[in-house]
């Protein structure tokens, strides 16, 4: 790290925060909720957790609102989500499940 830092900071006239830099293998890094792994651009566990607790509050029965808007916020958010990670996206892993009165997503890989 401190070959790389000095050749940024003296060569290239950058400054480098330490705290912030480090220099790992790029399976063990994650960059704007990325991570590689092998060949694959993946999504990082932290940010898949966060859209699952994201999708539970919005598919939440306790949540007091109609269910037009609530499929609305829902499709609004992964959406969003999905034009953030659209490279990584795993195909048909989630879907709505109409089945259940609640309305409720499900993983098809953990069925």
């Amino acid at each position: 790290m401190a070959s790389i830092t000095r050749y940024l900071e003296r060569r290239l006239k950058l400054r480098v925060n330490p705290t912030k830099s480090k220099a790992v293998k790029a399976t063990e890094a994650e960059f704007l909720s990325f991570t590689f792994t092998g060949k694959r651009i993946r999504w990082s566990e932290k940010s898949l957790n966060r859209f699952k607790r994201k999708i539970l509050k919005l598919t939440g029965r306790s949540w007091g609102v109609s269910m037009e808007y609530r499929l609305k916020k829902l499709a609004e958010y992964i959406r969003g989500w999905m034009g953030y990670f659209r490279d990584s996206w795993p195909g048909r892993e989630y879907r709505i499940d109409y089945d259940n009165s609640d309305y409720r997503v499900v993983c098809q890989r953990c069925l």
